[in-house]
């Protein structure tokens, strides 16, 4: 998946499925890159999706 393909809907569908939706927007919230990622990891999200998630959060604070 390209960035351009990017489907962010797509990974709060995953994450809300573990019941960690709440737990990951306060991961965001908080840019705590670290427990936003282990929590992609834990919804089963793709290593790719997961760069491009954390890579929106880095350049979210520009």
């Amino acid at each position: 998946m390209s960035e351009v393909d990017f489907e962010g809907t797509v990974v709060l569908e995953k994450l809300a499925q573990i019941d960690r939706l709440d737990a990951f927007l306060d991961a965001v919230d908080a840019d705590d890159f670290d427990q936003a990622r282990a929590l992609m990891k834990r919804a089963k999200i793709d290593s790719k999706t997961i760069a491009i998630v954390l890579k929106k959060m880095a350049n979210a604070e520009d």
